[in-house]
């Protein structure tokens, strides 16, 4: 407990105090006791001169650092990896680049990995000395960029970075594909006796390009600690590609749509839904299930007081099967991270960063009576 109200007290979970719920409470929205874990501080916002830390560990940084490298090269000479523009070279690309392309261009593809761990370590490091993340075990590593070869490389090197400079912590890789963990950690979001009697949940991954919803099969007959939960079926739209600037009202209207065809998807493949929709999403999560801050990459304005996720959510889905929709909604690191929970019992306090297109982040500490 001292753990998490030292967070509360640097600011760096919300921008106003909510208190934790009552034990009878069954749910809350970004709610600081979880089931499984309390969580310490998420969403840190650290800066510096140079803007915000976190900014130099995200997906477009890089893929800066590496048009720097190109631009290096062509400079001097010709670029190995050729015209194609940085940002249209896809992970799974660079990743071929790396396995069985030209040695130069491989070369300018591995110091870019080693320009971006050095910058990941540094930011960990930071990260490190909040109050919210004493006493770090583990960090896990989630985010699009984990899923590639490149990612993988990123983490170990940023590991053994973290562990000459005299960090005691561990870093790995999340266990589930990144595009499935912010579905996944979404059925730790209530109590697992909620969920008797089911099979699977709805879930809802809203970030800052795309938007993604699914059927989790909870499977926890097979395991009861969630650890052979899986997405049974997903849908993504990739709103950043859209042509125009989708609104708000877009996006909550396809998030409806999804979760609509994932109700029918899920009787006719036999699967029993809970009444639940866990989300995820960008930014600080109010108790109201608002969002205070942290959602200026979604279509539209997110963090009006007049709009409500949860809330917009509910009015396209009010029910599954004979009772009323129950939504939750938390900040997607977290989400993400709790995805990891069945991996990481063995320690009592750890963390996740998400890599996407900003570096999310949260650190939680292992409840006793669950481990």
């Amino acid at each position: 407990m001292r753990r998490r109200a030292e967070g509360a007290a640097c600011g760096l979970r919300r921008s106003r105090p909510v208190a934790e719920p009552e034990p009878s409470t069954l749910v809350q929205h970004g709610a600081p006791r979880l089931p499984a874990v309390t969580v310490d501080a998420y969403s840190a916002e650290l800066r510096d001169e140079g803007g915000f830390v976190g900014d130099r560990a995200s997906s477009r940084a890089f893929r800066a650092i590496l048009d720097d490298w190109r631009d290096v090269l062509r400079s001097v000479g010709e670029d190995p990896l050729g015209a194609k523009p940085t940002e249209d070279l896809s992970k799974k690309t660079l990743d071929q680049v790396l396995v069985e392309g030209d040695p130069e261009a491989a070369g300018v593809v591995h110091g870019a990995i080693e320009d971006f761990a050095t910058q990941l370590a540094a930011v960990a490091g930071r990260f490190l000395e909040l109050e919210g993340w004493r006493d770090t075990e583990r960090i896990v590593v989630g985010g699009g960029l984990r899923a590639s070869r490149i990612g993988e490389l990123v983490i170990g090197r940023a590991s053994v970075l973290l562990e000459a400079a005299g960090h005691q912590v561990d870093v790995r890789p999340i266990h589930h594909h990144p595009d499935d963990a912010g579905l996944v950690g979404a059925a730790r979001l209530a109590p697992p006796w909620t969920f008797a009697g089911h099979d699977a949940i709805l879930a809802v991954d809203v970030g800052g390009s795309n938007i993604r919803a699914g059927i989790v099969a909870l499977r926890l007959d097979e395991a009861p600690d969630f650890s052979r939960s899986e997405v049974h079926a997903s849908e993504v739209w990739r709103h950043a590609d859209e042509a125009g600037k989708p609104s708000r009202t877009d996006a909550v209207e396809r998030i409806g749509a999804m979760l609509g065809r994932f109700v029918r998807r899920a009787e006719k493949d036999g699967l029993v839904l809970a009444p639940f929709v866990g989300v995820a999403c960008p930014g600080i999560v109010a108790a109201d299930g608002s969002i205070e801050r942290g959602g200026q990459n979604l279509p539209g304005n997110w963090e009006s007081s007049r709009f409500n996720l949860p809330a917009a959510i509910r009015a396209l889905v009010p029910g599954i099967g004979d009772d009323e929709t129950m939504i939750v909604l938390h900040n997607d690191a977290v989400v993400q991270g709790l995805s990891e929970l069945p991996f990481v019992r063995d320690v009592v306090h750890w963390a996740v960063l998400t890599i996407g297109t900003g570096l999310g982040n949260a650190a939680f500490t292992n409840r006793k009576d669950d481990r």
